[in-house]
């Protein structure tokens, strides 16, 4: 049902994986020496405190939309906890393969000025990612637990 604690973490998941829209994944300097961030929306510099963008990634940013809303899609499947349990896998396998689009364009873009990524580059946007995964697992635990109460309630008929 949609008041279970599993629909809680979905949309926990969500709501952490729109953030990728707001936050950035990697900020660093250029050679002229202008600060650039990087979101799934494209490349952004900053000219006298003002974001400007210089490049778009249309195809990253659909795909971060089309993740960060699967787990509502998942939410409403509560009738059918397989197949729930499946769909949360898929959602965990495509956070993957977003999170290793984010890291080659971010390394493409540092190699393109020959930087490389350090840590103190790395933007709220690539940690968001594991406390979405996070959130996935805790809702596949609440889908287990809500699938076991709900055998044992079936030998008890």
């Amino acid at each position: 049902m949609i008041q279970r604690v599993q629909s809680l973490w979905l949309l926990a998941a969500a709501i952490t994986l729109l953030g990728l829209f707001i936050f950035p994944y990697v900020s660093f300097i250029d050679l002229v020496g202008l600060g650039k961030q990087i979101f799934v929306t494209g490349i952004y510099s900053s000219v006298n405190n003002e974001m400007s963008r210089e490049s778009t990634a249309i195809p990253q940013a659909i795909l971060a939309g089309i993740v960060s809303l699967f787990p509502v899609v998942i939410i409403f499947l509560f009738k059918n906890r397989k197949r729930q349990l499946l769909f949360v896998g898929i959602e965990i396998l495509l956070i993957v393969l977003l999170g290793l689009w984010m890291f080659m364009s971010a390394n493409a873009v540092l190699d393109a000025i020959s930087q490389s990524l350090k840590a103190g580059n790395i933007g709220v946007g690539f940690f968001l990612l594991p406390v979405s995964i996070i959130f996935l697992a805790m809702a596949i635990s609440g889908i287990r637990k809500d699938d076991k109460l709900i055998k044992s309630a079936d030998r008890l008929r």
